[in-house]
């Protein structure tokens, strides 16, 4: 639309030149002389003298010097109408004002003024975004914010993340595995910034990290001049490069970019003895910032607003809105700070909001702000078609937005060049290339999707459970949480819009959420297979105790098992000797158990043909070693002996080996694993009063295709094969043994 409009300007433009300069200017070379006698000059600036007279070889000149004008502007034309058939290569901003009186005399007439003329953003010029994010929740939610952002945008990303240990951790690994072309991260310690803001007291539930945006000109690289500064509960509707360009506006003393605040905040008419900060007028919000950071900080802005929140807080005592309060003062001593921005940059559904103001149509919209800490729930008379938006990119797939920019060269990455060795390497004729291929499949995976809070026990004893599962498997985690009330570590395969129905199961549940002990880690899908040993290792990765129990989802530990786990790691020196714990694996085939609370009710209830020895019926070989003979009597702990295609459940060091990611789906995943703790020399010893018991459930899509695809069974052979050669290469002749009992089952 915005290039329409211009076409036409400069079409009319262009018309109305062509048809009248050869006209007005027969009319000046004919016109004779005024009242001097003189003719008059074409030029406003020429200051030569004038022959009095033309003759008709400078007349002749003259004429075809218009004429090449008009053909200079019959190109200029040309071009501009190729320029709205090519609009890839520059984007627009939308006509904004920056005399806040005009803007708030016609809101929505501002946002529909499309036509004017308008500065452009190069086509790989790279925008830089600042970002303060602080705790879980917030780390949620800047995902959903940049991929908003991501979906529209055509330049490269600078991202700046000021963020405390625990986003930085979260949205490290996020963007790491993510692997976005053309985006580069920052991250910038919160912590470290904390001392610059905690002496203003503050009401807001930002908390400290609220006031953060105060000190963006300090935290930020002195030679970058300019950024746009997002909170996380934003939403874009329009490629980001819309709003950079509205830098090119700036004029004079103008460092500040911002929105008029959408509610009667400021006014101090919301209810009796309201008392604001004081503001221009309504105020402004700084949910979405434009900062001018070179004049920024040539006008000391660091002083500034220091010397304004001293003041200030000796009357108002405490800030309610955070950093914005400090703004509003500021800016009502020096309104000639700000830009104002039209407000469909920032339509804000907060409690009170104006905001229906600000657009006509849904397409006026361009940044969606969720200020209100009721969020979705907020009351806005077209919440729906917000809460869809903002739906959309949650639940939207990351993966797709890893395209590549056009004409945009990304700096180099040496993981992603790595990985694009590695595949290269590949033969992709190969009947098994998709397995081969899966073991260098970078999934991206979000840490710690709900609250984590735990600290390990000080005796060095702590255990922390560790499983993986899918969404067919979500029933189990109450119950889970229920047998084991020590810490668990899960990674979750999920897609996009399966971890907003985790959130939503999570949240709703009393169980899971009065557990802050559970670390839920999001493996996001991609490709066909199921990345079991993949999912293993990044739950393994992120315990905070010095023990980990192997488990699985489809088992329910007996009840007490945590502590007699921790009890048994000191019976048994496991903090100085190379031992993996096994707990025997039961399972029955009812799906309503009255689950047994000790080894004796288990004993009955194996005799009685309730429950059995763990897939005794399908894969004796799995648990055979484990002698449940013997565990039936066992009062203490007693060593077993590694035998082909052993694979227990077992409780070890956090320092033990990673799983081998090449096995994926159903198959050989913890037969490796175990074979690999025997090849480093770990003891199997069998706990006599530990048991755990698998519940049923419908067969895994992987099993179903191990069973029925003869091609799957023979790339499992090939790579179990495969694994066996790196196990003799690596251990030598101590892996000789593998070989042999492989060929001897």
């Amino acid at each position: 639309m915005l290039g329409i409009c211009r076409g036409r300007r400069k079409f009319l433009a262009a018309s109305l030149t062509i048809l009248f300069v050869p006209a007005i200017t027969w009319i000046y070379l004919f016109a004779g002389s005024f009242e001097d006698g003189k003719p008059v000059s074409l030029s406003p600036l020429e200051s030569q003298p004038q022959s009095p007279r033309y003759t008709a070889s400078s007349l002749e000149v003259r004429v075809r010097e218009v004429e090449e004008e008009n053909r200079a502007l019959r190109r200029q034309l040309s071009l501009a109408q190729g320029h709205r058939a090519n609009r890839s290569r520059t984007y627009s901003m939308e006509e904004g004002t920056g005399d806040s009186e005009g803007l708030r005399a016609g809101i929505v007439a501002g946002n529909s003024s499309e036509c004017g003329q308008q500065p452009a953003v190069e086509k790989c010029e790279t925008i830089h975004v600042a970002i303060v994010c602080a705790g879980y929740n917030a780390s949620r939610d800047v995902v959903t914010l940049v991929k908003s952002v991501l979906f529209h945008r055509r330049n490269p990303l600078h991202f700046h993340l000021i963020a405390d240990a625990i986003a930085k951790q979260i949205l490290a690994t996020l963007f790491q595995t993510w692997m976005v072309p053309a985006v580069r991260i920052d991250f910038y310690d919160a912590d470290e910034l904390k001392s610059e803001v905690s002496w203003i007291p503050n009401k807001h539930y930002s908390g400290i990290y609220g006031l953060m945006k105060l000190v963006l000109t300090k935290t930020l690289p002195s030679n970058l001049e300019r950024v746009i500064v997002l909170d996380t509960d934003i939403t874009f509707a329009t490629d980001i490069a819309e709003l950079w360009a509205v830098f090119h506006k700036f004029k004079g003393q103008q460092v500040l970019g911002l929105v008029e605040n959408q509610s009667d905040w400021y006014l101090g008419n919301l209810w009796k003895n309201h008392r604001p900060w004081p503001a221009l007028g309504r105020g402004y919000n700084t949910g979405v910032i434009l900062l001018l950071l070179d004049k920024l900080r040539k006008m000391k802005w660091e002083q500034m607003w220091r010397l304004t929140a001293e003041r200030e807080l000796m009357s108002m005592l405490s800030t309610s809105l955070a950093d914005q309060d400090i703004f509003n003062a500021v800016i009502k001593q020096n309104p000639f700070l700000v830009y104002q921005l039209p407000c469909f940059w920032n339509v804000q559904l907060s409690d009170h909001t104006r905001s229906e103001q600000c657009y006509r149509d849904v397409s006026d919209l361009k940044v969606i702000h969720w200020n209100s800490p009721k969020k979705l729930r907020v009351k806005n008379k077209h919440v729906e078609f917000f809460r869809n938006l903002y739906l959309t990119f949650l639940e939207y797939d990351g993966n797709l937005l890893r395209r590549e920019l056009f004409g945009c060269p990304s700096e180099a990455d040496v993981n992603s060049e790595n990985l694009q060795k590695q595949l290269s390497e590949l033969d992709e004729d190969d009947l098994c290339y998709e397995f081969r291929r899966e073991r260098f499949t970078v999934h991206r995976t979000h840490l710690y999707f709900l609250h984590y809070e735990y600290e390990p026990a000080s005796d060095n004893t702590d255990v922390t459970l560790v499983a993986q599962l899918s969404m067919d498997r979500l029933q189990m985690l109450e119950a889970i949480c229920k047998h084991w009330e020590g810490p668990i570590s899960l990674a979750l395969y999920l897609s996009d819009a399966e971890a907003q129905q985790f959130l939503r199961y999570a949240q709703g549940s009393e169980v899971l959420m009065s557990r802050h002990n559970v670390g839920y880690h999001i493996v996001y899908k991609e490709g066909q297979f199921y990345p079991v040993n993949l999912l293993r290792n990044v739950a393994m990765k992120h315990i905070s105790t010095p023990y980990m129990f192997l488990s699985d989802i489809d088992f329910l530990p007996m009840y007490g098992l945590y502590e007699y786990l921790r009890k048994s790691v000191i019976q048994l020196d496991l903090a100085n000797t190379k031992k993996a714990l096994i707990v025997p694996a039961f399972e029955t085939l009812r799906y309503r158990l009255s689950f047994p609370k000790s080894k004796a009710e288990l004993l009955s209830m194996l005799d009685m043909g309730t429950l059995f020895t763990f897939r005794y019926h399908v894969w004796t070989k799995g648990h055979a070693p484990t002698n449940f003979a013997k565990w039936r009597t066992a009062t203490t702990p007693y060593r077993v002996e590694w035998e082909a295609d052993f694979e227990p459940y077992v409780v070890v060091r956090r320092d033990c080996p990673e799983y081998d990611r090449r096995f994926v789906g159903f198959g050989w995943n913890k037969v490796a694993h175990i074979m690999e703790l025997d090849a480093q020399e770990y003891e199997f010893t069998v706990l006599p009063n530990a048991y755990m018991i698998h519940m049923p459930h419908a067969p895994s899509f992987d099993i179903t295709k191990f069973r029925s695809n003869k091609q799957y069974r023979i790339c499992l052979k090939t790579l179990k094969e495969e694994f066996q050669q790196d196990m003799s290469r690596h251990y030598g002749f101590a892996a000789l043994k593998y070989l042999t009992a492989e060929n001897n089952s």
